[in-house]
């Protein structure tokens, strides 16, 4: 299997994959049920992309290092975010508010802890630097010299890069922080384990998306005619959704800065509507 092609497959199984897991989380489950649904849909799409990838020979340093750090950290995040989730509310004390409240915030300091422990690749990540991609994404290239994970040697060295799984972390990460922080924010409304909130919906995609979206809308002028500054529309969000995303601006140029696909979110509504679109006309 060419690479071009491998690719495509990947971009598909994607798509298929975000739209079951949306299906997913409108059914009437729990938050645990919702989780171990998720999962085994997630683990049939990265099983088939790893049968996949035995049919395929990268045809440069560059395709592989294409592979281990834009495309399979967004299947392993996935399964990195639901398995977290089901550890966290199947381990959720069955205590008052203030004891709730406290388990939650010591999830969050968890996340926090990540990112200090790997400040230097975190900084690698998010200014999308590539001058070590030929050793971070590329099979049996590391470099034993770097901090490396204790567990590498148990890992399917024919599917694993040393940094990959870094990347689906910190994406999961991202994405855990929010809801996370939703819940502490709703801590008060907590009965018999359901969780509700005054405003009904609860951004569960990751905060970078979220201002990739507000910003293009702000230049399509879609707020008030174009007449109200991006930071007051940054600021009623939060306050809708009750998150902290913030400092918008820096978070615009690291987008801006991106060498690939600048804009990662709004290509993937287009993709998935596009295909909705067309598995209905079939």
């Amino acid at each position: 299997m060419i690479t071009k092609t491998f690719f495509r497959k990947i971009e598909k199984l994607g798509i298929s994959l975000n739209r079951e897991l949306d299906i997913i989380s409108k059914e009437q489950l729990s938050i645990v049920e919702t989780a171990e649904k998720s999962l085994i849909k997630i683990d049939e799409t990265i099983r088939e992309i790893k049968i996949s990838m035995t049919e395929v020979v990268f045809e440069s340093v560059a395709e592989e290092a294409y592979f281990f750090k834009n495309l399979k950290p967004l299947f392993i995040s996935k399964f990195i975010y639901y398995s977290k989730i089901l550890s966290i509310e199947t381990s959720r004390p069955n205590a008052g508010q203030k004891e709730l409240r406290k388990y939650y915030e010591n999830e969050l300091s968890k996340l926090k802890n990540y990112y200090s422990e790997n400040r230097d690749f975190y900084t690698y990540y998010r200014r999308n630097a590539t001058y070590l991609d030929h050793k971070y994404f590329v099979r049996r290239s590391y470099d034993l010299k770097m901090e490396l994970s204790s567990d590498l040697y148990n890992f399917d060295e024919n599917f694993t890069s040393s940094h990959d799984l870094k990347i689906a972390q910190i994406m999961a990460n991202e994405d855990l922080e929010v809801y996370i922080l939703n819940i502490i924010n709703t801590i008060g409304q907590l009965s018999a384990g359901n969780y509700s909130s005054k405003f009904p919906l609860v951004w569960s995609a990751s905060k970078v998306s979220l201002i990739e979206l507000l910003y293009a809308l702000h230049q399509t002028q879609c707020f008030n005619g174009g007449n109200i500054e991006f930071s007051e529309i940054v600021k009623a969000t939060e306050k809708l959704f009750e998150l902290d995303l913030g400092n918008s601006y820096k978070t615009i140029g690291e987008i801006k800065s991106r060498k690939n696909g600048r804009t990662k979110f709004l290509q993937l509504l287009n993709d998935n509507l596009n295909q909705l679109f067309l598995d209905s006309d079939a």
